[in-house]
């Protein structure tokens, strides 16, 4: 059997950074080619990267959110094009402004299927949410590492929260042995 941890693919990274001033939304709509600002549907101004691929979500605070990148080195990326593209319009934006990853979601196979009633016993009904009629997966809170795993009946398994890419793995590691000990595992 390979390794489920073999299997995990980072699907989106959250970050947060700011630039440290106000920003007039609306003049930069106009000025930075392919921005949407439609402040009747939301407060921010969207502007996305291709390359990578990714999407900034810029505050009239200067607070920017960066969503959809597949890395962590993707978000770091893209918000340098946003603030070299930034720069370009004379908005001054210091040389390295901090970057916080706030989570990564991944997804990974435990290549088994999964018993989610045997399992919703077996891991604790307080760290348990497990509704069917509502939702087809079982919503595991985990504390070490601090993340949320969401686990389906095909195996299929999405780790959220993390702040690091390290966390998924040792997620699936913790969850794999968990399973094992009930003697749910395949």
């Amino acid at each position: 059997m390979s390794d489920p941890a073999d299997s995990i693919e980072i699907q989106n990274v959250v970050a947060s950074t700011g630039i440290g001033q106000e920003l007039d939304l609306e003049a930069l709509a106009e000025d930075l080619p392919g921005a949407d600002f439609n402040p009747d549907n939301f407060p921010g101004l969207v502007y996305r990267t291709q390359e990578p691929k990714a999407a900034a979500l810029i505050f009239r605070s200067g607070k920017i959110v960066c969503t959809g990148a597949k890395s962590i080195d993707d978000v770091h990326e893209a918000l340098g094009i946003i603030f070299q593209k930034l720069r370009d319009l004379q908005i001054p934006v210091e040389e390295d402004p901090e970057i916080t990853v706030q989570n990564i979601v991944s997804s990974a196979d435990l290549g088994h299927t999964l018993n989610l009633n045997a399992l919703a016993i077996g891991l604790g009904l307080e760290d348990v949410e497990y509704e069917p009629e509502q939702f087809p997966g079982l919503v595991y809170r985990m504390d070490d590492p601090d993340v949320v795993i969401l686990l389906f009946g095909s195996g299929k398994i999405v780790i959220t929260g993390g702040k690091r890419t390290a966390d998924a793995a040792e997620a699936v590691e913790v969850i794999v042995d968990r399973i094992d000990d009930l003697g749910l595992l395949g």
